[in-house]
């Protein structure tokens, strides 16, 4: 055997030493040849050396390029969020035509991490027509066919999935969401089945939560008692507590109350491309998204973590999670104009080319309304607002990324609704602090006046008049979230008040909103 196949056989039983040592003695026979260089860098990088790994796989890449070494590159560049480097590492290894599946595979989730998912396609077709049997590259072509708009590719490639693997939750899951689903056609006895054969926790969470969707559906109000029982499982296994949240926003509201910090002063990046669409999930954000972006003038962006990220690379606290409280205090020492320097770069390698806005639609930037108010002074902020027993309710029955920290609230009825009221006080902070920077467009007055609260959404965002904006539902673009199939169908009042479906079990949540003096119509 020689020593690039001893190497690669070690790195595939996961002995990483080994592979090392190994890819070391290959680099010390031939200096010049690049596989040595890609194997230690490999070895390297499931160690978790992210940073050490790069150089040695980009040493490789200018020893021989290959498209195997490019999309490796790409992917690690992807994890040390350089994206620019990753994207053109990513397409120039699509270009070396790549000759097996894993390659193509790789260079798809990039592209896919990057917001281009119509990029995506073609690798991952490739990816699975050179392994068809490989249920994880099937599942990444359904979901980017799911996201470009492509149903029934999507619903196709699913059922392979399952056909092969009847318990596969992701696949159950992401059918159950794929579409509406009607008494006459739904999968709940198929789901059903597979709930009581599921061996995993995980597998039991996405299943319940496919279930109870298809059940709200066609009107079962079994959905409860099935989001109920995945919801509190999950939220042990998470070990959350709302003061975890809490401490965030207390940290929040004290950087803003210091006016004289170094973040109040300045005059921040003057660039006025960026439109934030900001508010709690499942409020109506993506469809205000497709709205502007249906513009003539703005394309989007996709949910971009920039403006988190910038803030806390700038901040240099040494936590792993993006945002905490340490990480907000140390903002207040940074200088506006750095923080909107850093959003532009960090964002320019997700902004489409072609037109002068671009929306940024992460939800969960309304956290950073303040930063984004003093850093990109020009601008536009529009937060979604909708009813609040909606809003719990709708946080409540969707399945989030299920390990991050921006939804670990939302396993839990009273955790929403405690969220929903400090995310309520914080909005009503950035509204005295910087009154008229942040449109609070209400979701169900935007359903009840289409072209009104639209021409109002434009007025705001400094854009001249496009009826593009109320077809909406015929723009082509990629959407990556769980409102996929919603915002292709025409504006409709169908998510207006479908907390009362459940109204007896959300009575106490009702109560509380109604204690706490937080009007609920």
């Amino acid at each position: 055997m020689t020593l690039e196949a001893r190497a690669r056989a070690a790195l595939g039983r996961g002995d990483f030493s080994l592979a090392a040592d190994t890819a070391k003695s290959l680099i010390l026979q031939d200096k010049d040849q690049p596989e040595g260089y890609f194997l230690l860098g490999i070895a390297t990088a499931e160690t978790g050396q992210i940073g050490k790994a790069v150089p040695l796989v980009q040493a490789a890449a200018v020893r021989g390029p290959k498209a195997e070494y490019l999309a490796q590159l790409a992917r690690l560049l992807i994890l040390l969020r350089r994206d620019g480097e990753a994207a053109d590492a990513a397409r120039e290894a699509m270009a070396l035509a790549p000759g097996d599946a894993r390659t193509f595979d790789t260079i798809g989730c990039v592209l896919t991490r990057l917001g281009d998912h119509e990029g995506a396609i073609k690798p991952f077709q490739c990816a699975v027509a050179a392994e068809p049997d490989n249920l994880d590259y099937r599942y990444n072509l359904a979901a980017a066919s799911s996201y470009t708009g492509r149903v029934a590719e999507a619903g196709a490639q699913y059922e392979a999935i399952l056909a092969a693997d009847p318990g596969n939750a992701r696949a159950h899951y992401a059918v159950a969401i794929l579409s509406r689903q009607t008494a006459d056609a739904n999968h709940v006895t198929r789901l059903k089945t597979a709930l009581a054969e599921a061996r995993e926790p995980g597998e039991a969470l996405r299943i319940r939560y496919a279930l109870a969707k298809e059940l709200e559906d066609i009107g079962d109000p079994e959905a409860f008692g099935h989001l109920s029982a995945a919801n509190s499982a999950h939220k042990l296994s998470l070990r959350y507590d709302f003061a975890q949240d809490a401490a965030i926003f207390d940290a929040i509201e004290t950087v803003f109350a210091q006016r004289n910090s170094a973040l109040h002063q300045g005059g921040g990046n003057p660039d006025d491309a960026p439109i934030f669409v900001i508010g709690m999930p499942r409020t109506g954000t993506t469809l205000v998204d497709r709205i502007l972006s249906s513009h003539r003038d703005v394309v989007s962006a996709g949910e971009l973590q920039a403006m988190p990220i910038a803030v806390k690379k700038l901040a240099g606290t040494p936590s792993r999670t993006v945002i905490d409280r340490e990480t907000i205090m140390a903002s207040a020492a940074i200088d506006p104009a750095a923080i909107g320097d850093a959003y532009l770069a960090q964002a320019h390698h997700h902004r489409p080319r072609g037109t002068a806005r671009f929306t940024d639609k992460l939800p969960a930037n309304f956290l950073y309304a303040g930063h984004i108010a003093r850093a990109l002074p020009n601008a536009r902020i529009v937060c979604l607002r909708r009813n609040p027993m909606d809003t719990v309710w709708s946080n409540y029955k969707n399945l989030f990324a299920s390990r991050s920290a921006y939804y670990a609230y939302s396993y839990d009825l009273m955790d929403t609704a405690r969220y929903y009221a400090r995310f309520s006080r914080l909005m009503g902070m950035w509204e005295r602090l910087f009154p008229g920077r942040v449109l609070q467009l209400s979701y169900e007055q935007l359903v009840a006046d289409q072209e009104v609260q639209t021409r109002r959404l434009i007025e705001h965002c400094g854009l001249g008049w496009d009826a593009a904006c109320l077809a909406f539902h015929e723009n082509a673009a990629a959407v990556a979230t769980p409102s996929a199939a919603q915002v292709r169908r025409p504006l409709n009042a169908d998510g207006v008040g479908k907390w009362r479906i459940h109204e007896e079990a959300l009575a106490p949540i009702r109560d509380w909103f109604t204690e706490q003096g937080i009007a609920l119509d």
